[in-house]
């Protein structure tokens, strides 16, 4: 079997992959434009992809595809429907990074709360030294205990995300972006309330035609002053000129680890807001601790075998 990985550098160079030498020849490339696909994969019989493009001429392109490998929970980036009607099979990985979301979404919380990019500056610019005081109180912040923390998405990330908000004595509330998701414990939002009611409001939301631009300037203004936003779930959930525009008109902060468009483009409107405190973003690494990354990996080289085992049975 020839086994070609188009993006191992999405998966870390400090990820061991040496497992998959016992599998078949293997051909790993760190990157691949659209330009170069067609040319990788045409002698592929298992493909492994985070987020290139794999669609129907493709598939058609590699006579001996059988597999298809997706470094990821997502599978927007194949063509599903085309790989089956030619025989292809397609498998992602599941439920690898819901530890690592949850504790990145607290960092970014926690970060934007307590106003750390501030503090810290304030201490190694020198201010502190010169301000002959033992604290500063300039900026304060408050505490999760006792406040709302309302989640729009809640599949798996979402209910760990309530369950560690719980920890910290919030109140916590959801809303099902499907209107399905409604047999918990905890209670549910329309989502102008949650937008309207909540300290806190994190987005752990799959991007489909009920949740593109479900966040924008219809309800931004809702969100209430010093109260914070965070999509840790898709890029293009939250519009982000509409954004870039609330967080300018009014005082709140948001925290984004995705972006409709990745890498950000310079001319994105949330580069250039007069007020970039107000304003994390991080480049979409809340699934990438170590553990998510080696947990990833033993997903695909499972479905690697499961594979070739009921193809040497079948």
């Amino acid at each position: 079997m020839t086994i070609v990985i188009l993006d191992a550098q999405t998966l870390g160079a400090d990820l061991d992959m040496s497992a998959l030498d016992e599998l078949g020849s293997v051909v790993t490339h760190q990157t691949t434009k659209p330009t170069e696909t067609q040319e990788r994969i045409k002698n592929a019989d298992i493909v492994i992809t985070n987020k290139v493009v794999i669609d129907a001429a493709l598939i058609d392109s590699a006579s001996n595809l059988k597999l298809i490998c997706i470094a990821a929970t997502g599978m927007n980036n194949v063509d599903i429907g085309y790989a089956s009607f030619k025989g292809v099979t397609v498998r992602n990985v599941s439920g690898y990074s819901t530890n690592s979301v949850v504790q990145h979404t607290f960092a970014m919380a926690l970060y934007l709360i307590e106003q750390l990019s501030y503090h810290d500056a304030h201490v190694k610019s020198g201010r502190w030294q010169e301000s002959g005081i033992f604290t500063d109180v300039t900026h304060p912040f408050f505490e999760i205990s006792s406040k709302r923390w309302g989640i729009i998405g809640f599949g798996a990330i979402g209910q760990e995300v309530a369950h560690v908000a719980g920890a910290f004595g919030a109140d916590v509330y959801y809303h099902s972006t499907t209107g399905t998701n409604t047999h918990h414990a905890y209670p549910q939002l329309h989502l102008e309330t949650l937008l309207h009611d909540c300290d806190v409001i994190s987005i752990h939301a799959p991007l489909n035609d009920q949740t593109r631009d479900l966040i924008n300037e219809n309800n931004l203004h809702l969100i209430k002053e010093k109260a914070i936003l965070l999509n840790l779930g898709r890029g293009g959930i939250v519009n982000e000129t509409d954004l870039a525009f609330e967080l300018d008109r009014k005082e709140f902060y948001a925290g984004l680890d995705v972006l409709e468009r990745e890498p950000i483009k310079p001319e994105n409107a949330l580069l250039h807001i007069k007020h970039p405190e107000r304003l994390l973003m991080t480049p979409h690494i809340a699934w990438t601790s170590i553990e998510a990354r080696e947990k990833l990996f033993a997903g695909i080289v499972h479905n690697i075998t499961s594979f070739l085992e009921k193809d040497k049975h079948a």
